[in-house]
């Protein structure tokens, strides 16, 4: 290529406002990952696609670089600041670096937009918008919609709202062509049906969504439908454009990825070809005689007629007994064409009534399909998903909890009084890291009550520290199965992203490791501090949790008891008494342990002064009660502020100061009786004699009574008062030693452990609360629920290699942490229906509201508070390329660890149903399968330590379903192997439990993966795309999907 070298200088020399892009950057050549030289700072020039490199900005160009036949390599790092610009010649590359990342953003762009390809994107891009601007001239007529006197006038107009069933879709209808012309005589035609919306109001073409597309015929039937949500803008006088396309043949290795604006369905762009379009008023359609409408396809010009279309109103209840006539199937291309579409009768079947689930969900995305089944009925399909407002309301509501835990331990710490200079020394350190810790998730707290942005975290956001205590990608996936012989069916899968501390990385693994590390050099701690053992430590919380949780009770019923004596009312002072031992002894009961009484020992010889015959600070030891226990007692001590004071430490006055709560509590009793023993005698003497008497005994007597209560009542507060200082002071120092043995590292994974329940618990709330409403009139699931508890199955699609065998150990025991956590349900006072969190880390409660005539059908059992148990198991299979190399060269110890431990967990489970419920509380479907021998077959293949074993995921969900349990899908992201896994269980449900036609089972398997519904609802900004062919390539073939099939969708 010649180059005339005056016309460059001068090109070079233009003024600044001629370039397409220019500014500083350091550029050198660099051969492999060596630099040849350091980066030199140059004053850079674009103008097409030529890169000028000057000096400085008034030098002349030093150097013309050609940005053809290369291309750009930019670093993904936060940091990173360079780009690389490789040539296919084989010359050295060409090294930039930018002044920060926003500017690398920039070049990136420009560069990669300079060459003639990227010119010819431009024209591509220019064709498209040319196109559409076609199709958006079809606007004007919108205008015709309403009488122009109504338009003119300054009023809004008033459109007629669409009759419909409370938070169904406003409306739903199915898409057919016949006789459709191709532009040559031999060509079989690949069409689909793009679907716009002209709203009257704005009278603007708006593109909606489109259909599959179908091959090989001119007579197409689609099984995607159109269905518009409840919320959706649509009346009867909005008009529906439906344009016909036909798709050219694309090469099967290509796989179409693309950024697409928002509200934009991506479209088979390349190689399509217009054949014609119709429009309808919506309310034609409704009010048709036979609810379809038969319309013609013409041309852009409106002459020539090219085919017809058939619009079907579609409604869930109805049934169907028409018959599918000349269904063609070509199995092996999956090409199909349905010539004819069955009849459908007017006889409404009853609707299912589903509560609604506005409180916790939002932004449903639709999706309507018609499949055949094996007998030539039709059944029809409504797939949702949608997101839930639980993502951030869970983990705001645990967060506070956790402040106000954190809080009152902290205050904890420093009444512990005066300690010796070691444990003092201890002690300021503790408060100091647990301050910084409660500042940290006061902050997170605060930046998520700020946020206002999409109900759900993406999977671009997964490393922010910010929404770390955010689940990923929390979506319900829903499908609702009418089918012509069977009952109507609800199938719900909650996806998420496998719940994981993506902030804090797992470059020393996850929590499943990192606490068992913890543990055993927690054991080894040396002098510094005493060793408790996990148990002790949760004993110890329980115990502060008891006193926090029973004191103030106690104290409040000791208070309605002189109430009750006041006011001389002998029913209130037995109902005040039966109230005040109840709590009495729960309260009693709690400080009847070994740790308490040598918890106390302990803090006793951490008292400044304290000096024993013998070193009495407890050893490092597995089990702390077992030494303190054979210690000898001391004899002489000399001390300050002590417990207890001026007196040798007597073991045995701890159970003295406990048990005279019970004692005193025992004289408020007989003193009680006693008085309404004597009140019940001197009522039926003075009444006798004279009933004015009898009044002012009445006055006289119960001055009395509060009298003679007074003192006992303030002596049992007393005890109480006692037993909780000593006993908050023995607590707290425990806790401190567990502090205190591992810091930093012991906060560190306690805020670990929060983030991985918090994106766990988020979850597990969400799918109890929608099972709850599903099974609502079940009296064999609500059964079920409080007699034995809830199973909730998770599917793992982690591998075991490299992060994600982080991300699958902290998965783990988030989910086994659930087991900590119980559901109460409870009657709503008011309009808002979102759950409340109550409890402490070892121990929550959530409580799910109802509004009254939904609580109403609860069993009495639930609906007087009894509390409800999970049951989560997970079993994980690792499916994409990342487990082949950890089964090839890896390690798949732990996978096989985690699905042993949750088998045996199901059996448990299964073991306590078999045990508590009768048989006929299981689904009626699949009954041909025994639940033991399912069990016992998912047994076998744990057990057979097969390479990507999927038999166990399908073996799992089964159990599950027939269960009546949660299920619950995980990957990464909970996008591309999710969308496999959920797709794919739910055409094997289709075809298990519907009759799916076997000719039919890939075709339905593309329509549900077709774009863009498939995309989890990510942010339209990112790629559509949710099954990238690199992606698919290590799968099992069952979840493998060819790239020809998507491209198709």
């Amino acid at each position: 290529m010649r180059f005339n070298a005056k016309d460059l200088a001068s090109l070079a020399r233009r003024p600044s406002g001629c370039f397409d892009k220019e500014g500083k950057l350091k550029i050198c050549r660099v051969v492999g990952d060596e630099k040849l030289i350091e980066p030199r700072e140059r004053w850079c020039r674009l103008k097409g696609n030529l890169l000028f490199l000057m000096k400085n900005k008034s030098s002349e160009a030093s150097e013309v670089v050609i940005l053809e036949r290369c291309w750009i390599v930019e670093f993904r790092s936060k940091t990173d600041v360079s780009i690389v610009l490789k040539f296919q010649s084989g010359e050295a590359d060409l090294y930039l670096e930018a002044a920060s990342k926003p500017d690398c953003e920039s070049w990136a762009v420009a560069l990669g937009e300079a060459n003639s390809e990227g010119l010819q994107n431009k024209i591509q891009q220019l064709r498209r918008l040319i196109m559409e601007i076609k199709e958006e001239r079809s606007s004007d007529e919108a205008r015709q919609f309403l009488p122009s006197s109504q338009v003119d006038s300054l009023g809004e107009p008033q459109f007629t709202s669409i009759q419909r069933i409370a938070n169904e879709p406003k409306l739903e209808f199915s898409l057919a062509c016949k006789d459709l012309v191709a532009a040559t005589r031999d060509r079989k035609l690949n069409t689909f049906i793009q679907v716009s919306v002209v709203h009257p109001a704005e009278h603007i073409l708006t593109r909606y969504t489109s259909t599959e597309i179908v091959e090989g015929t001119r007579d197409p039937l689609f099984l995607t439908g159109v269905t518009f949500p409840p919320e959706y803008p649509i009346y009867e006088e909005t008009k529906i454009k439906l344009t016909v396309y036909d798709v050219k043949d694309k090469p099967q290795d290509t796989v179409r990825t693309s950024v697409l604006p928002d509200h934009k369905e991506p479209r088979a762009d390349v190689g399509r070809s217009f054949l014609g379009c119709t429009t309808f008023r919506v309310g034609d359609l409704i009010k048709s005689k036979e609810q379809q409408l038969t319309l013609t396809l013409r041309t852009s010009d409106g002459g020539k007629t090219v085919g017809t279309i058939e619009v079907n109103l579609v409604k869930m209840g109805e049934l169907e007994d028409g018959e599918t006539d000349h269904i063609t199937t070509d199995a092996q291309d999956q090409k199909c064409a349905l010539v004819r579409e069955c009849t459908a009768t007017e006889g409404v079947s009853g609707k299912d009534n589903l509560p609604s689930l506005n409180a916790v969900l939002k932004n449903p995305i639709c999706k309507l399909y018609r499949f055949p089944t094996s007998d030539n009925k039709w059944m029809r399909i409504r797939e949702q998903m949608a997101e839930t407002t639980l993502s951030f309301h869970v983990p705001k509501e645990l967060i506070n909890l956790h402040i106000k835990e954190d809080m009152r331990r902290n205050q904890e710490l420093k009444d512990l009084g005066e300690l010796a200079p070691h444990w003092d020394n201890m002690r300021k350190s503790v408060i100091a890291h647990c301050d910084q810790m409660l500042s940290m998730y006061q902050d997170t707290l605060a930046e998520l009550g700020k946020h206002t942005g999409s109900s759900f975290k993406s999977s671009c956001s997964k490393g922010e520290k910010t929404l770390e205590f955010i689940p990923i990608n929390l979506h319900l996936q829903r499908m609702h199965v009418h089918s012509p012989r069977l009952k109507d069916a609800l199938y719900d899968v909650i996806t998420v992203g496998a719940p994981a501390a993506h902030f804090q990385g797992f470059k020393n693994g996850g929590l499943r490791k990192l606490l068992s590390k913890f543990e055993a050099e927690r054991r080894n701690t040396g002098y510094q501090c005493i060793y408790y053992s996990p148990e002790n430590t949760a004993k110890a919380k329980e115990v502060l949790s008891n006193i926090n949780h029973l004191q103030p009770l106690i104290s409040s019923h000791a208070d309605l008891l002189l109430n009750s004596a006041s006011q001389h009312s002998p029913d209130s002072l037995k109902n005040s008494l039966k109230m005040l031992s109840e709590k009495t002894e729960l309260f009693v009961h709690a400080f009847k342990d070994q740790l308490v009484r040598s918890a106390l020992l302990a803090l006793y010889t951490a008292r400044p002064g304290c000096v024993l015959k013998k070193p009495a600070v407890p050893r490092n030891s597995a089990e702390e009660g077992d030494d303190l226990q054979h210690q000898d007692h001391p004899s002489q001590i000399k001390r300050q502020d002590s417990i207890p004071h001026h007196s040798e430490y007597d073991e045995e006055e701890w159970d003295r100061v406990w048990a005279n709560v019970g004692k005193s509590l025992n004289c408020v009793i007989a003193m009680v009786d006693r008085l309404l023993e004597k009140d019940n005698i001197s009522n039926v003497k003075e009444g006798e004699n004279d009933p004015s008497a009898a009044d002012c005994k009445v006055l006289h007597t119960g001055g009395d009574w509060y009298e003679q209560l007074y003192p006992l009542v303030i002596t049992l507060k007393d005890c109480m008062g006692e037993v909780v200082t000593r006993a908050k002071q023995s607590m707290a120092f425990v806790l401190l030693q567990e502090l205190a043995c591992g810091l930093p590292q012991c906060l560190m994974l306690t805020l670990r452990r929060d983030i991985v329940f918090s994106q766990a618990l988020a979850g597990l709330v969400c799918g109890f609360i929608i099972k709850l409403h599903t099974g609502l009139h079940d009296q064999g699931f609500l059964q079920q629920l409080h007699t034995v508890g809830l199973l909730v199955q998770y599917e793992g699609l982690l591998s075991t290699y490299s992060e994600e065998a982080g991300m699958l150990e902290d998965m783990a025991v988030g989910i086994s942490d659930l087991q900590k956590v119980m559901f109460k349900v409870i009657e709503a006072k008011s309009e808002d229906f979102l759950p409340v969190i109550t409890g402490r880390r070892e121990h929550y409660v959530i409580e799910v509201q109802l509004p009254a005539k939904m609580f109403e059908l609860l069993p009495q059992e639930i609906k007087e508070g009894k509390l409800l148990r999970m049951y989560p198991v997970l079993f994980n299979v690792g499916i994409n390329e990342q487990q082949t190399l950890a089964e090839r060269f890896g390690d798949t110890t732990l996978q096989e660890n985690i699905n042993q431990e949750n088998l045996e967990l199901l059996k448990e489970y299964y073991k306590l149903f078999t045990e508590k419920m009768p048989p006929d509380c299981l689904p009626h479907f699949q009954e041909q399968n025994d639940l033991k021998g399912l069990l016992e077959n998912l047994h076998q293949n744990i057990q057979a330590k097969k390479r990507k074993n999927v038999e166990i995921m399908w073996l799992a969900a089964t159990i599950c379903r027939k269960l009546n349990g949660v299920r619950f899908t995980c990957c990464k992201s909970a996008k591309d192997r999710t969308s496999m896994s959920v797709t794919l269980e739910q055409c094997s449900i289709l075809r298990d439990e519907h009759q799916l036609h076997k000719d039919f089972f890939i075709r339905a398997l593309d329509c549900m993966r077709r774009m863009p519904h498939r995309e989890c609802t990510e942010e339209c900004q990112m790629q559509k795309v949710c099954i990238q062919h690199d992606t698919a390539d290590g799968f099992p073939k069952v979840l493998q999907t060819s790239r020809r099939d998507i491209w198709k969708s």
